[in-house]
């Protein structure tokens, strides 16, 4: 019997570990699916400073999960459904923050302050802020911004270690009138600055690395139990009281006072919908027996809608001997659309493109809609069986302001490409899409290394050869001249080569009790429902303008801390 059972491993899973465990008292088992990531002996593609090998590593992420981008159409039922996509979520101890590219940033203190309007009472700036300096330690900057005692270490590449094709941009970005800022989690206003992450000494520090570590493992109430599938969460009436989990194929039972969900903003609707907590209809089609009723699980899922403008980076200009880190440089800038926050717009600069040969050759600029209004996607269960994945539809641009800036964001970045000083360091830009066969070149083999280690040589020839080879293998559907000289190619390519950036949130919305779209209260406690919470990017009630994962740690240090009283 235990006070809590945590059912996922991730960033949430890794800080309510250690914070519930902290008290003697309380008898904590922590579920994860994946593999475990020992302290001194995680596997070296985790620990690794560039994380696009462990973010294409099968051996850490579900690998059956599939989700669609694009709007699809539930008006005109005869329509072809959009393409199915691989979606990379971790499966692992650690979870995201295991295999993410450790992008450190909060979001802006209006989206907080937004949680709180919107029935997150108790999650203002002013509120969230002293919990997002207690994740943190803060390797550069003091101050009333930054934590000094945190378990995740933050720090910035100084830019006499970036690449040149970083220093290029940087140069860009200012000669087109943005200013520089030291420190982007300092006060949150426009311009370019060296990238935040979660890293010390060139190495990743994930949740599990930071909150499960020797001393927190030693706990005598502490259980982490790794490659334990949680199937069945059970009850008695409406009360959460404990898990039905497969251990390296064996099926067995824990009990626990407080059943805690936080398996991410697909998994862990997917949970309570199987137990019979979500949309009454939906329920019914599926023949599960209805427990509680709650229109919102599985609804409004969000993340930030996103587009790539890449180019050929030349020789001594690409990666150097002081980083693994090849996202060195950010751009957070205003749209000036009407009725927007400012800071709406996030673009960051990628020095390589992938971890192979060609992947070395290629940079990118990454441009995403920070805050985003598209809200209607969403989770629904695919069957009752717990091993199928659900049905994931992000509906990405259902809101026509994400198109619009994605398409001005495009240009706007084009015309950064397009600069002198860019373009000494560059040659043939293209817009870029992250299409299947990007996929499958980029799955960690020695096929795929020999292949990109012969192309690399043939980019790196004459200039004719290397414009042919991305015109005919690189390039799909669109040239840069097409985008940039016509309207309907450049909605066209946006609509198609638009993907998420991998923060699912909002499936889960925290809420007041009147609203019919809320499935948990300011302390993650599912309405209606005695002992069971969910606490993960799920509970967010708009997706901020930030990469989740650290407002994923914050979060569950704040529920942890109400918990703990």
């Amino acid at each position: 019997m235990y006070d809590y059972i945590i059912v996922g491993g991730g960033s949430a899973g890794s800080v309510l570990a250690h914070r519930l465990s902290a008290g003697s008292a309380n008898k904590v088992l922590l579920c994860e699916a994946g593999q475990d990531t020992p302290p001194g002996n995680e596997p070296a593609e985790i620990r690794d400073s560039y994380p696009g090998t462990a973010y294409f590593d099968p051996r850490f992420h579900w690998t059956e999960l599939k989700v669609t981008t694009q709007v699809v159409s539930h008006n005109n039922p005869h329509e072809a459904r959009p393409p199915l996509r691989k979606y990379e979520q971790a499966r692992v101890l650690g979870g995201g923050s295991s295999i993410n590219g450790q992008m450190a940033n909060r979001g802006a203190p209006t989206d907080y302050d937004e949680w709180n309007a919107r029935g997150a009472e108790g999650w203002s700036w002013a509120d969230v802020l002293p919990f997002f300096k207690r994740v943190e330690r803060d390797l550069d900057f003091d101050g009333p911004y930054h934590g000094k005692d945190g378990r995740i270490p933050v720090r910035r590449i100084p830019r006499e270690h970036w690449t040149k094709h970083s220093q290029a941009f940087a140069d860009a970005f200012q000669q087109a009138g943005h200013q520089y800022l030291p420190d982007q989690n300092g006060e949150f206003v426009d311009g370019y600055f060296p990238v935040t992450h979660s890293n010390e000494a060139e190495q990743r520090v994930s949740a599990a690395m930071g909150y499960l570590d020797r001393d927190t493992r030693k706990r005598a109430n502490l259980a982490i139990s790794t490659n334990t599938q949680v199937r069945e969460l059970l009850f008695e009436g409406t009360q959460c009281v404990g898990v039905k989990a497969v251990i390296d194929g064996r099926e067995q039972q824990f009990r626990g006072r407080e059943i805690i969900l936080s398996s991410g903003a697909i998994h862990s609707p997917a949970h309570l919908l199987r137990a019979g907590i979500g949309p009454v209809g939906h329920l019914k089609d599926l023949g599960i027996p209805v427990l509680m009723g709650l229109q919102g699980v599985g609804q409004r899922l969000m993340d930030h809608p996103s587009i790539s403008l890449s180019s050929f980076v030349r020789r001594g200009a690409r990666m150097n001997e002081h980083t693994r880190r090849h996202m060195q440089l950010g751009l957070r800038y205003s749209s000036g659309l009407e009725g927007v926050p400012k800071g709406d717009m996030f673009v960051v600069v990628l020095s390589k493109s992938a971890w192979h040969a060609v992947g070395a050759q290629i940079g990118s600029l990454l441009t995403f809609v920070n805050k985003t209004y598209s809200e209607t996607g969403q989770v629904k269960l695919a069957s009752r069986d717990p091993t199928a994945e659900p049905i994931v539809e992000f509906n990405l641009l259902s809101d026509r302001r994400d198109l619009d800036r994605l398409m001005s964001g495009f240009r706007k970045m084009a015309a950064i490409q397009m600069s002198d000083v860019v373009k000494q360091v560059t040659d043939k830009p293209f817009p870029a899409a992250y299409t299947d066969k990007v996929r499958k070149i980029g799955v960690v083999n020695t096929r795929n290394k020999i292949l990109t280690r012969i192309a690399a040589t043939l980019m790196d020839g004459p200039a004719a050869l290397r414009h042919y080879l991305i015109d005919n293998f690189v390039v799909e559907g669109f040239t840069f001249e097409q985008v940039m000289n016509d309207d309907e190619a450049l909605e066209a390519f946006v609509r198609k080569a638009t993907i998420g950036v991998w923060h699912a949130s909002c499936s889960c919305r925290m809420g007041r009790t009147e609203d019919p779209m809320a499935v948990v209260d300011n302390q993650g406690r599912v309405k209606g429902i005695q002992g069971l919470r969910v606490v993960d990017a799920s509970i967010f009630p708009v997706v901020p303008c930030a990469n989740t994962n650290f407002p994923v740690l914050m979060s569950a240090e704040k529920i942890a801390a109400a918990m703990m009283g």
